[in-house]
């Protein structure tokens, strides 16, 4: 009882979620940098854990621990193979946000094009491109940063002539410039 009532409390509870993992982050991040044996371990995972760590990156609830992780794997690792092989981790994480979103909620993806006037397909072609454009651009940016990829993902997956293909060589190519772009940043700060 004492439980629903401090949830009900709680306006917010994901978004209080949210900036929880961001302070554990600043904390795993001060903590690694200070206390050896948890920087020798983060290094001594190698690839596999930049592999782990860009799988992480992919999720909006667990990117900052995962950015904090490759903030300090920068110091030790070629950054242009290490941004590769993150990507690749951030990758399969998005294939199966996508695969989900794209596969089970295909009626309510095609229910909100049906009901909303940005998403409807009508028979003008410049309005459908600019549209599917737009929804890409925005998509490409909530992949490519820490924010949750998931949103980009679902924007991309609502796109309705976007392959899976060309899915998986936007997402790559977004979220290992990310991962880079972090990689490049800890190599320089650390």
């Amino acid at each position: 009882m004492r439980l629903e009532h401090i949830r009900s409390r709680i306006k917010y509870p994901k978004l209080l979620i949210l900036i929880s993992t961001f302070i554990i982050a600043v904390i795993f991040f001060g903590e690694a940098r200070t206390y050896p044996p948890l920087n020798e371990f983060l290094i001594s995972l190698g690839y596999p854990g930049t592999f782990i760590a860009g799988m992480l990156y992919a999720y909006g609830f667990t990117s900052a621990p995962a950015t904090a992780i490759l903030l300090i794997l920068a110091t030790e690792q070629d950054i242009f193979l290490a941004g590769l092989v993150g990507g690749l981790g951030a990758l399969s994480s998005d294939l199966i946000i996508y695969l989900f979103v794209k596969n089970t909620f295909s009626d309510e993806i095609d229910k909100l094009r049906s009901r909303s006037t940005f998403f409807r397909q009508d028979d003008s072609k410049s309005g459908n491109i600019l549209k599917k454009y737009l929804l890409i651009a925005v998509g490409g940016i909530l992949i490519a940063t820490p924010l949750p990829s998931e949103i980009g993902i679902t924007l991309l997956a609502s796109v309705k002539n976007l392959s899976t293909r060309r899915f998986l060589v936007i997402a790559y190519f977004l979220h290992t410039a990310g991962v880079f772009a972090i990689l490049f940043t800890g190599s320089i700060v650390m």
